[in-house]
């Protein structure tokens, strides 16, 4: 089993619909992070000692509501596209799998159904070192950047 220490699960309160201006509280974004914290005490994720935090602002606007999975040496996992009404068990069935992970990558077919796409992307740790890091990639020494 993976160290799940300081795992941490965050959720964009702020996230709403395009071109909708609704009180914060009615907002998709936070009635996500609502519906998650309403299930989270009783969750797996929960169990593993995984933290829970609302974020003000993701910058995923296009792409609400967003969530993303981070640990210390493991990969973050953003996600988005997704439904405050429908995806708060299968947001935290993820969070557990995260947890069980040594880096945090968790194989889209193992993916609850909801986030096998809505990825947005996956943010390597600054610890990391070997592979999937590039051996063929670096920068010239007299790289100036403009």
């Amino acid at each position: 089993m993976a160290d799940r220490k300081g795992a941490t699960l965050s959720i964009c309160t702020r996230c709403r619909a395009e071109g909708k201006m609704v009180p914060d509280d009615m907002r998709p974004g936070y009635r996500l992070a609502q519906a998650i914290y309403a299930k989270f005490g009783d969750s797996e994720a929960a169990r593993s000692g995984m933290a829970l935090r609302g974020v003000r602002c993701m910058s995923q606007c296009k792409r609400p509501c967003a969530i993303a999975l981070s640990a210390p040496d493991k990969f973050t996992l953003l996600f988005g596209d997704l439904d405050p009404d429908e995806h708060a068990d299968a947001v935290l069935e993820l969070a557990a799998q995260f947890a069980d992970q040594p880096d945090g990558l968790v194989a889209r077919a193992d993916r609850p159904e909801p986030l096998r796409a809505g990825i947005l992307g996956r943010i390597p740790p600054l610890s990391l070192h070997g592979d999937p890091i590039d051996p063929d990639f670096s920068i010239p020494s007299n790289f100036e950047p403009s």
